[in-house]
């Protein structure tokens, strides 16, 4: 039997179609009549032009959370500065340079090319015999603290340990590093840091035709005719003599 209940189950499951509605009059039941969506109720729903403008409405961008300006937060396994205490009074950066430098490479400035290391002062402008130094890379962090903690440097005694960081007072921003805008140069300049060949003197390199060397009436051309061979021989004696001054890549004999 063909009921209300069987109606709604069998609508839910398969949906509603136009041949069912004579099925539901010859039952004796009354088919649903679907109401027109009105103009209003088509009205209310936003268009997409609507909700962008919703999205880019100022006033929701004003209600969005802001962090509140601060210092940044160095992460543990990021953090390549270590902290030098028990430096000699009279120590220059660039002896305190080249004692760090027994661990590792240490960073430079992209924008000075100088070592990121510091040596800090008192009111009066002496030297506390406290510094840091930030290195390259993080190993170098855990070898200097193995090998420059408790070490001595004329008769004072060091102490190493990681760097850490504390706002002292309120944030200000004019205080904060500008960021260096060319980052490739940056990351070249570390490149070039960790790179071993020697770096190439000014003057160095030399044009092609400053590499030659010419030699004539080294023999006869009735040489040849006699004895083909000679050739090889005069090239390596050539080579040979030659090699007494420096490196020798080619030896051409024009016969």
């Amino acid at each position: 039997q063909i009921t209300e209940d069987f109606l709604a189950t069998y609508h839910a499951n398969y949906g509603f179609h136009a041949d069912e509605t004579d099925t539901s009059s010859a039952s004796g039941t009354a088919p649903e009549s679907k109401q027109p969506v009105s103009s209003k109720t088509a009205g209310t729903q936003p268009s997409a032009n609507e909700t962008g403008r919703k999205q880019t409405d100022p006033k929701q961008k004003s209600e969005k959370r802001k962090l509140e300006p601060g210092w940044f937060h160095v992460e543990e396994d990021r953090n390549t500065n270590v902290y030098v205490t028990g430096l000699p009074p009279d120590i220059t950066k660039d002896e305190f340079v080249q004692v760090m430098s027994k661990c590792g490479i240490i960073m430079r400035d992209p924008q000075t090319e100088e070592h990121k290391i510091k040596l800090y002062k008192d009111k009066e402008g002496n030297l506390k015999g406290d510094g840091l130094c930030c290195y390259l890379k993080r190993e170098s962090v855990q070898l200097a603290l193995r090998l420059l903690d408790e070490a001595e440097i004329r008769g004072y005694k060091l102490h190493v340990e990681v760097a850490k960081f504390q706002l002292k007072g309120e944030y200000d921003a004019s205080k904060k590093k500008k960021k260096c805008k060319d980052y490739k140069k940056k990351l070249s300049q570390q490149q070039k840091q960790l790179d071993w060949r020697p770096e190439k003197k000014d003057g160095a390199t030399r044009m092609r035709h400053e590499r030659i060397v010419i030699i004539r009436n080294m023999f006869h051309p009735k040489d040849f005719e006699e004895d083909p061979l000679v050739l090889n021989e005069i090239r390596e004696d050539l080579r040979t003599e030659c090699e007494k001054f420096g490196q020798v890549k080619k030896v051409l004999i024009f016969d």
